[in-house]
């Protein structure tokens, strides 16, 4: 047993390759779901929702305040899209496959798409949307904190990190 899996914490990976957040902001493997939000491309104030459900491939994609997206009628929508592609970058497209259940692992992210095209929309299932924009909110929250070294009760799972001097 390695010295990680006998410690409290986490072990944290890096991205598979840097990506931009400006398009998708937050995108995470989480309730057995590929989820994330991201920008709208003609309004600043507006995200959408997306999520990916593992094996079944059943998706959902809406606004912020709970709006169908227009382009999610029995495909994915550019928005489902563009959160695969990013969380490829993020997590890498073996692990991406993997977690959704799509079969080979070595794909891109557009490959990702194509093998989960049999999934249907969801139908009005607002609980999946609400809770990851929930953890997208909290997710900013922590930038608006003050740079300190004092440490967070909530971040406490983080590994610590040892000062530069």
């Amino acid at each position: 047993m390695s010295d990680w899996e006998k410690s409290s914490t986490a072990r944290v990976l890096p991205p598979a390759r840097p990506r931009k957040l400006a398009k998708v902001p937050f995108v995470e493997l989480a309730d057995g779901r590929l989820q994330g939000v991201v920008s709208s491309g003609s309004d600043i104030g507006r995200v959408y929702v997306s999520s990916v459900e593992a094996g079944s491939y059943t998706f959902a994609c809406s606004t912020n305040n709970n709006r169908p997206c227009g382009g999610a009628r029995g495909m994915f929508c550019n928005h489902i899209l563009a959160m695969i592609n990013e969380a490829v970058l993020q997590y890498g497209a073996a692990r991406v496959a993997r977690y959704l259940k799509v079969e080979p692992e070595e794909l891109t992210g557009q490959d990702i798409a194509g093998e989960m095209s049999r999934g249907r929309p969801t139908q009005g299932d607002s609980g999946a949307a609400a809770t990851v924009f929930s953890q997208f909110l909290r997710h900013l929250a922590y930038l608006e904190l003050a740079p300190t070294t004092v440490p967070l009760p909530e971040m406490q799972w983080f590994p610590p990190t040892r000062a530069v001097v």
